[in-house]
Formats: C-alpha cells, sequence, structure tokens
C-alpha cells in the first residue's frame, strides 16, 4: 500500500511539473475561484453587519402613565423579554429620560431655562423594545395594546415608527435574499470554469490514460496521479488566493469603516487568517481533487 501511494504521488507531481504551463493556467484560474470564494465570506459577513447595524436602529417604546410604580414596570419588562420575538428590553426611568432629554438639548437655552422652571418632571416612564426580526414589532405593538395593559400604558410609539420600520424590514429583507443569490450564482460559476479548466488540462493526458487502461492499470492508479495533481493545485491556488487578497483587504478597510465604523476589515482578516487558509485549501482540494475524478472518469469510459 505504501509502495503504491507513493508511486501514485510520485506520478502526479511528474504531470503537474510536465504540463508546465497547463498547471500555471489551471492555477490561476483557481486562484480566481478562490478569490471569488474569499470575496464571498467578505461578502456575507459585510451583509450580516449591515443587517445587525439597521436592526439596531430599529426599536419601538412603550410609555407609562404617571401613577404606574416602578415594580409594575419591572414586572412587564420581564414579561416581554420572555417573548421569543423579543431580543432586549431597557428600562427607562422618569429620572433618566429627564436626563437623556436635558443631555441632548444641552445647548437650547429656551428649554434649560424651561426646564428650571418646571417643579416636576413631565416626561414618562419608558421601555425600549428591540425584535430579533424587524417583522415581529406588529406582534409586539399587538400584545402591548392588548386591553389588559390599557390602565397601564400611556402610549406605544409602533404606529408612528410603523412606516420606517417596514421600510428598514424590507431593506434588511432584500438585502438577504440579494446575498444568498449572488452567493450561489457566483460559488456555481467558479466551480464550473475550475471544472472545465482542469478537464482540459486533463485532455492533454488523455493518450496516457488510454495506454494505461491497455496495459491493465486499475483505475486507483489512473485516477490517483490526478487527483494529486488537482490537490496540489488546490494547495497552491490557496496560498496565492490568500497572498493576493490580503492587501486588497488593507486598502478597502479605510473605506469600509468609512461607510461602516462599527466593521475592521483587517482586524476580521488577521483575526481569522489561519481559518480563511482553512477554508480556502478545504474549497481548493476538495475542488481540485474532485474535478480531476469527473474528467478522468470520461476516458475511463471511452
Amino acid at each position: 500500500m505504501t509502495t503504491a501511494l507513493s508511486r501514485i504521488i510520485k506520478y502526479g507531481l511528474q504531470i503537474f511539473w510536465r504540463n508546465g504551463w497547463v498547471s500555471v493556467a489551471t492555477i490561476l484560474v483557481m486562484v480566481l475561484a478562490l478569490l471569488v470564494f474569499h470575496n464571498l465570506i467578505i461578502f456575507n459577513v459585510l451583509t450580516s453587519q449591515v443587517t445587525v447595524a439597521l436592526n439596531d436602529k430599529i426599536d419601538i417604546s412603550v410609555y407609562f402613565k404617571n401613577n404606574i410604580q416602578e415594580n409594575n414596570i419591572l414586572e412587564l419588562q420581564d414579561v416581554l423579554r420572555d417573548l421569543s420575538e423579543v431580543k432586549n428590553v431597557e428600562y427607562i426611568s422618569q429620572a433618566k429620560a429627564l436626563e437623556i432629554f436635558r443631555d441632548k438639548h444641552k445647548d437650547d437655552e429656551v428649554i434649560a431655562k424651561s426646564l428650571e422652571v418646571l417643579d416636576s418632571n413631565p416626561l414618562l416612564a419608558s421601555l425600549n423594545i428591540k425584535a430579533k426580526d424587524p417583522r415581529d414589532y406588529s406582534a409586539i405593538a399587538s400584545y402591548l395594546e392588548n386591553k389588559n395593559l390599557v390602565e397601564v400604558v400611556e402610549k406605544v410609539t409602533y404606529n408612528q415608527n410603523r412606516l420606517v420600520i417596514d421600510r428598514l424590514s424590507t431593506i434588511v429583507g432584500t438585502a438577504e435574499k440579494a446575498g444568498l443569490a449572488l452567493t450561489i450564482v457566483l460559488a456555481v460559476t467558479a466551480i464550473l470554469v475550475t471544472f472545465n479548466t482542469i478537464r482540459l488540462a486533463i485532455y492533454s493526458n488523455k493518450e496516457e490514460i488510454g495506454i494505461m487502461r491497455l496495459v491493465g492499470a486499475s483505475n486507483i492508479f489512473i485516477n490517483g496521479p490526478h487527483i494529486v495533481n488537482g490537490i496540489i493545485y488546490g494547495v497552491i491556488a490557496a496560498f496565492a488566493s490568500l497572498v493576493i487578497m490580503a492587501p486588497i483587504i488593507f486598502l478597502a478597510d479605510p473605506y469600509v469603516s468609512t461607510l461602516m465604523p462599527e466593521i475592521s476589515l483587517t482586524a476580521y482578516f488577521t483575526g481569522d487568517i489561519i481559518k480563511f487558509l482553512g477554508y480556502q485549501m478545504l474549497f481548493g482540494i476538495v475542488l481540485g481533487a474532485i474535478s480531476s475524478v469527473l474528467a478522468v472518469r470520461r476516458y475511463l469510459k471511452l
């Protein structure tokens, strides 16, 4: 077994070196395919971050009447947290609401003087609610507007924000669908192009495959070297694509950070560089090996 495996690997290396420019051309095509694969990962990360950022900008608030005790509000907060649609619930007391209001209008002298004249806090306590999915806000609003809470709730801001929430929900849904469609199309294109390139590379060895069949070589000895060849293509292409991608990420990072300050492509790339290389190598090796097997099979059936 060891002897047979060493011969398969040796012959695979011979095919790689002997084909010369064909091997170089195949690797270049695989590098392009892996760059597409790498960009799809980055694209999905950006899409995911944008979706999260948009979702964080959406919320609804429920304001409580002045005579409601804080304990009752906190009890409702616990109930809302247990709802499957709710991601987070933040309690804002009357004192905190006034503090936020003062800070927001600290440069407005008229408002500042008006607040000094007031004997009591005019602002209401509230719960700020974020849903897991923007489409869930209508269900949360319906729960808050039920008759059991009429004596407690002063106002729910869902109806005022409904248009904005619906539009952002549409944007998030469209972005997710577009990202999935683009990923599928580009991935399939990259796989087909790579497969056809490897098939053309193996086409130059069809006479040798025919001779090996005539002398009684088993399918393992015919397939094996070409699988090794495909694996070599994948490994080299994985390292090359990572080397090419690194400066592109570093150059693009400032522009992405300008649009989305919460995202750092450089930190994401350097932090997961081993994982990226692993994904690239896995994708390249599997793609090269499977393409080689499928391409050689055609000549084995002739």
